[in-house]
């Protein structure tokens, strides 16, 4: 029987016994899925699983390259069943992007904004059809006009490349629109890439945007309880080490210091301060979900409009799979969110 070991912090506090920093052997049980799952998101569930990775292809950019390529288009057949919007290729700033756009056309109240997409795959894949299945729900929710970047990738390239990159066409949008009408946003090494992102465009010193969302990932290292919980429950890699690296683990930051306060802007309490709006969200199933509840918290702490939006008994980037109403209202909260920060001045 597999044994799960877990801080004791957060259990003691909930049997009403002192906390103490050391760890506790947890027996192996069965975890359900969750009550609040509607039926769609555990037929989706079963089919993440079967849509796995498979163990063979890793360690090989190549063939895993190849595998999320076809994960990707996947997902991106199923996003344009749900969702009506046109999309084109161009280069913006030397920068190959997407820019997608509402087949019904941009919202009267919504010419004037843009959003730039940060695609995920983990610093090395999601280029093409990834970038649009994170862009076409939005665009088709919101109404609004949606640029996706395709960033130089690792191991090609590394930190601060994607910065660099977002940047550049952040700079060239600035010339079509106010900062606080662009928004920036992304999932999994997307999200980290926002947030590192905007610390960039603040020390090249340009306007900030006017509102950021990091979902999945966000511009700090892996922490807390999440990384060592997700595998287990999504059927993924069981972490058996007994601290977390301080930096992550990734060939796109090697090298990179957990100080640098522009590669990892929310360990910065300087760079904290000077975030614009930002929507955190994830399932709570996701390994990342501990380093954003944190994220969140100095966030607020530094009085910076935050909120944090958590999805039960959900892994990592679920909202790629539309297929399901979670999906749908994280499209919708993202809209929201955006709707309700973009255009407003900054503080």
């Amino acid at each position: 029987m597999q044994r799960l070991t877990i801080t004791a912090l957060a259990l003691a506090a909930a049997i009403g016994q002192p906390a103490k920093a050391q760890a506790v052997d947890v027996p192996a049980f069965t975890l359900p899925p969750s009550s609040q799952l509607s039926a769609e998101a555990r037929s989706v569930l079963a089919r993440m699983k079967a849509e796995s990775a498979p163990e063979a292809i890793a360690g090989d950019l190549v063939r895993q390259r190849a595998f999320y390529q076809q994960w990707n288009d996947r997902r991106l057949a199923e996003m344009r069943r749900h969702f009506a919007t046109n999309e084109r290729r161009d280069v913006i700033a030397g920068v190959p992007v997407a820019i997608v756009e509402p087949k019904a056309g941009v919202a009267p109240g919504d010419t004037e904004r843009v959003l730039i997409n940060v695609h995920g795959g983990a610093f090395l894949w999601g280029s093409g059809s990834g970038a649009l299945v994170e862009a076409i729900p939005i665009a088709a929710v919101m109404q609004v006009r949606v640029v996706t970047v395709d960033y130089r990738l690792a191991p090609e390239h590394r930190y601060p490349a994607a910065s660099e990159d977002v940047a550049a066409v952040y700079r060239a949008l600035l010339k079509t629109h106010r900062p606080e009408n662009i928004g920036i946003y992304g999932c999994s090494a997307g999200g980290i890439i926002t947030a590192q992102a905007t610390a960039w465009i603040r020390k090249t010193g340009l306007p900030r945007p006017g509102a950021i969302g990091t979902f999945c990932g966000t511009g700090a290292p892996y922490s807390g309880d999440s990384p060592y919980l997700a595998g287990p429950i999504t059927g993924g890699e069981i972490l058996s080490t007994a601290s977390l690296p301080a930096t992550l683990p990734t060939p796109y930051m090697a090298g990179v210091g957990g100080k640098d306060p522009v590669a990892y802007p929310l360990q910065s309490e300087a760079e904290i301060r000077a975030m614009p709006p930002t929507l955190l969200l994830a399932g709570s199933r996701d390994f990342a979900v501990s380093a954003l509840t944190r994220a969140h918290r100095r966030l607020t702490a530094a009085g910076v409009s935050s909120e944090l939006q958590l999805f039960d008994g959900l892994p990592h980037a679920f909202f790629m799979w539309p297929d399901m109403p979670e999906s749908t209202e994280a499209f919708r909260l993202i809209a929201r969110f955006f709707d309700r920060h973009l255009g407003r001045r900054p503080r």
